[in-house]
């Protein structure tokens, strides 16, 4: 019998497909260049344009509407397609993979909860954890300061974030002893990792040092920019040659006024 994969799955939050560098990017993501070099880049990809119906999908398979996230966490609009809670008519990636004799983990942001179950005494039928992960690290709700999140979990259990805590740094260690402790417990059972980053999410907390290594990158602005990650794309083979760039929305100033 074929011996089973590992997953990975890696998901960040709001952001432009071409922000990253292997994809024309002015950001540095050399880790993800690395990966892209060694695997596929994909020319099309969809969402449904908001944080957790687009999570809903990703998880179950299903159109958010089925799995209860037609709108948002922040409301139940008393419709079962719009309860904005995780149903019980639907399965996670973890709730199936479990029972295949996968471990089971995540780090990051989960935002499938309702609301007001995101308490530390709430209703938990919706957490990761009664929701197909073995362990989980990160935060129920949809944002929030990357210094001092709110709704932190350790599993089930409520925790605080300590001094120096940056959840982007924070979400990767978790994930990475995660991995760490399979190793050394299951050794080679499979696992499924899934990473959800809240980055680049509002309110774009980033570190002291990394915008001063940007500082003068974009001073020729957003038109300029543009047209760079255009070109990138085009010299990657992303784009089809004769593709043209749209044109430019008449609503959006001049970046020189």
């Amino acid at each position: 019998m074929a011996k089973k994969p590992n997953i990975i799955l890696i998901l960040v939050d709001d952001m432009g497909f071409s922000d990253l560098g292997c994809y024309g990017g002015d950001i540095e993501t050399p880790n993800l260049d690395r990966l892209a070099q060694n695997g596929l880049r994909f020319t099309q990809f969809y969402n449904t344009a908001r944080c957790c119906p687009a999570r809903a999908c990703l998880l179950t398979g299903l159109y958010p509407h089925q799995a209860g996230m037609g709108w948002m966490t922040a409301a139940d609009l008393g419709h079962r397609s719009y309860a904005g809670d995780l149903n019980q008519r639907c399965a996670t990636i973890a709730e199936v993979l479990r029972p295949a004799g996968y471990s089971t983990y995540m780090s990051g942001k989960w935002h499938l909860t309702y609301e007001k179950y995101m308490k530390p005494d709430g209703p938990n039928h919706s957490w990761p954890c009664q929701r197909g992960f073995d362990r989980y690290f990160g935060m129920l709700t949809g944002a929030g300061s990357y210094f001092r999140p709110a709704t932190l979990r350790e599993d089930n259990r409520a925790i605080e974030a300590g001094d120096a805590f940056y959840f982007t740094d924070a979400i990767s260690d978790r994930a990475c002893g995660f991995l760490d402790d399979h190793v050394r417990i299951r050794g080679p059972e499979p696992f499924f990792l899934y990473v959800a980053y809240t980055a680049p999410h509002w309110p774009l907390h980033a570190k002291k040092e990394d915008i001063a290594r940007y500082r003068g990158r974009f001073r020729h602005g957003w038109d300029a920019l543009r047209q760079r990650k255009f070109e990138g794309m085009r010299d990657m083979g992303l784009l089809d040659p004769p593709w043209r760039l749209s044109a430019r929305d008449s609503e959006v100033p001049a970046w020189e006024s």
